[in-house]
């Protein structure tokens, strides 16, 4: 995967709190919705490592970077960009309920499902107990607590899921061992891929029914009836 030269344009606070980094670069290097890029600031050496950008919302020429980037990005920072990478999410091109749920900290990674759900004028339900970003006022919010209702109507279920959430799915699910869910659903698995695919170094591997995949290049979205849990 070649390497692109981006900037940072321009630093906003979202709704929520949250930092988001607006970043100016060729379009074919924004990563679609669940995909992602490394990037690091050459001139930077107190932040040597390369990090993990998703994109919240996309324009033309520029993406707001998801939260959790280095605090030394500033206005005109220059950087270098690895990708698009891995897989991203793919939801049917007929549902007309789709859902949303974040169990990390924020919506953001989940934004651009939002706004590609409203554009095809399907209904929208988020369940949070974070802080919201700006979302239109179209979209349902609900706990993380009511989500096992979704699985009764939804047409599509789309997580955001640290690693370490994994082990406690089924039971926020509210599903009993074995049983299957009715709807498709995708899972972004949020965890450290340092190599980005390059090296294969293993730190991203994930348990799966067959064997282990690699996040960095099999994911980071997953269908989520691939993944062991």
């Amino acid at each position: 995967m070649p390497k692109v030269t981006g900037r940072v344009a321009a630093i906003k606070v979202d709704r929520d709190g949250s930092r988001l980094a607006e970043i100016a670069c060729p379009p074919e290097a924004i990563p679609g919705a669940g995909q992602y890029v490394l990037a690091w600031a050459p001139a930077d050496r107190d932040s040597p490592l390369a990090t993990t950008v998703f994109s919240a919302r996309r324009k033309q020429n520029s993406f707001l970077a998801a939260p959790q980037l280095p605090a030394s990005w500033a206005p005109g920072t220059q950087l270098e960009m690895r990708g698009p990478l891995g897989h991203g999410f793919s939801p049917p091109a007929n549902c007309r309920r789709v859902a949303l749920a974040a169990f990390d900290r924020g919506l953001q990674r989940l934004l651009p499902l939002i706004f590609q759900a409203i554009s095809n004028q399907a209904d929208v339900t988020v369940f949070s107990d974070t802080a919201l970003p700006g979302i239109p006022a179209a979209v349902e919010v609900f706990p993380l607590g009511d989500l096992p209702t979704v699985l009764t109507w939804a047409d599509y279920l789309a997580l955001d899921l640290p690693r370490r959430a994994i082990p406690h799915l089924r039971e926020r699910l509210g599903l009993a061992p074995g049983v299957a869910l009715a709807c498709p659903t995708q899972a972004l698995v949020f965890t450290a891929m340092p190599c980005g695919g390059a090296a294969e170094c293993g730190a991203c591997a994930l348990p799966s029914r067959r064997s282990w995949k690699l996040a960095c290049k099999e994911g980071p979205v997953f269908d989520l009836n691939d993944l062991e849990w």
